[in-house]
């Protein structure tokens, strides 16, 4: 598990997508230097103006995202102090109605953030590529048939997911298909 509150992680979430590490930790800590502390919460990010987030570095796209998840988890609607005790499908339900949090972004919460070992992220691509190279496929699996393949790894799902990740490194640490 991750050091930070788990408003953090989901903020760090929307900010790295569709940037490159660098741009996105650049971004990050720009935004988080607007908080006191350095520690974005939900009540912090109503209080910032959009100037100021863009002048961050953010987008208006993830400004709304980052507004999104501060109401929902101000209001009570994503309740982060439960979601250790929240079984994976109900709390992929609550993060997946912040707009800016998919199905593949909840599933890395849950794996990364909070540990749990019996998540298949069946929409992500490597996991896809590393099923397609694995079981020798000639085309990369649909979502449904990494479920399906996937079925008989609970309650272990994030290990096999893990091993397939690493499956395709090239000896470098780089992932890559050949």
């Amino acid at each position: 598990m991750s050091e930070g509150t788990h408003f953090q992680a989901l903020t760090r979430s929307i900010v790295f997508q569709q940037l490159s590490g660098k741009a996105a930790a650049t971004i990050l800590s720009r935004v988080s230097a607007l908080f006191p502390d350095s520690v974005p919460t939900a009540e912090g990010v109503m209080r910032i103006t959009d100037e100021q987030f863009r002048s961050a570095g953010l987008s208006r796209q993830k400004i709304g995202y980052l507004r999104d998840l501060a109401e929902k988890v101000a209001s009570g609607a994503l309740p982060l102090e439960e979601v250790e005790s929240m079984p994976n499908d109900d709390l992929i339900a609550h993060l997946v109605q912040v707009k800016g949090i998919g199905r593949w972004t909840a599933q890395m919460f849950l794996m990364f953030r909070l540990g749990r070992l019996d998540v298949l992220p069946e929409l992500d691509l490597g996991i896809q590529n590393a099923i397609r190279k694995a079981y020798r496929k000639r085309k990369r699996p649909t979502p449904k048939e990494v479920a399906r393949i996937g079925a008989k790894w609970g309650p272990h799902s994030t290990v096999a997911s893990w091993y397939l990740w690493r499956s395709l490194e090239n000896g470098d640490g780089q992932l890559g298909v050949k």
